[in-house]
């Protein structure tokens, strides 16, 4: 499951089948700390495998956006062939 709601807590324990594997995307600032889209306390009791906010899928995201940009300027500047 890839949650992407965009509201703080929404997934919740109820909503997730045992032994899933969740995927929060989400980022939300409640009061002054980070927290996702589900509810990581109660859904990590039951999912097989919840990435953490802050610190789950940020530095991947971060990684590819970085990739992508060196790419980009490669194409722009005609190093077509270094492209991978």
């Amino acid at each position: 499951m890839v949650v992407a709601i965009g509201k703080a807590k929404a997934v919740t324990a109820g909503m997730v089948k045992p032994g899933a594997v969740v995927i929060d995307v989400g980022i939300n600032r409640v009061g002054d700390k980070l927290v996702g889209d589900v509810d990581y306390d109660e859904v990590s009791k039951i999912a097989s495998a919840t990435t953490p906010v802050p610190g789950g899928v940020g530095p991947l995201t971060i990684a590819m956006l970085m990739k992508n940009t060196i790419k980009s300027a490669r194409i722009k500047s005609g190093l077509t062939a270094l492209v991978g």
